[in-house]
C-alpha cells in the first residue's frame, strides 16, 4: 500500500471538521423546541415548518455520512467512498426537499443557496478524493 501525501491528511482533517460542524448544526436544528422556532423570523419559521421529515432525515444522512467518510480517509479505508456517496445522496434529497418542494431559495435567501452549493461541491470533491485514494493505493 502506498503512503498518501501529507496534503491528503490535511484535507481529510479539514473535511472532518467541516462535517462535524454539519453534525453539530443538524443536532441543534433537531433539538429546537416550538418556543425556539417561534423566536425565528417569519420566513425562517415558514421554512422550518414546511420541510418534509424525510428531507430532514436526509440532512442527517448527509452530515453523518460525510463525517464517517472523513474518518475512513484518516484511517485509510476504502469504505470511505460508499459513505461519501451516501452523504451526497442525502444532500441531493435534502436539496430536493428544500429547493424544489419548498421554496427554500425564497424563504431562506441567496445565502442558503450559496451555502448548499458549497456543501454539494465539497461532497463531490470528497468522493473524487476517495476515488483517487483508492486508485493510488492510499486506501485499503
Amino acid at each position: 500500500m502506498n503512503k498518501p501525501p501529507r496534503w491528503f491528511f490535511v484535507v481529510a482533517v479539514i473535511a472532518l471538521l467541516w462535517n462535524l460542524l454539519g453534525c453539530l448544526a443538524f443536532a441543534m436544528d433537531a433539538s429546537l423546541s416550538a418556543a425556539d422556532v417561534a423566536k425565528m423570523p417569519e420566513s425562517q419559521q415558514a421554512l422550518y415548518n414546511a420541510r418534509p421529515a424525510w428531507a430532514v432525515a436526509a440532512t442527517g444522512l448527509g452530515v453523518l455520512g460525510g463525517a464517517l467518510g472523513c474518518i475512513g480517509l484518516l484511517l485509510r479505508r476504502k469504505w470511505a467512498l460508499p459513505l461519501f456517496v451516501a452523504s451526497l445522496v442525502g444532500i441531493l434529497v435534502q436539496d430536493f426537499g428544500l429547493f424544489v418542494l419548498v421554496d427554500g431559495a425564497k424563504l431562506a435567501g441567496m445565502v442558503a443557496v450559496v451555502l448548499q452549493g458549497l456543501v454539494l461541491l465539497i461532497a463531490i470533491g470528497l468522493i473524487l478524493l476517495a476515488r483517487k485514494g483508492i486508485a493510488r493505493g492510499w486506501l485499503r
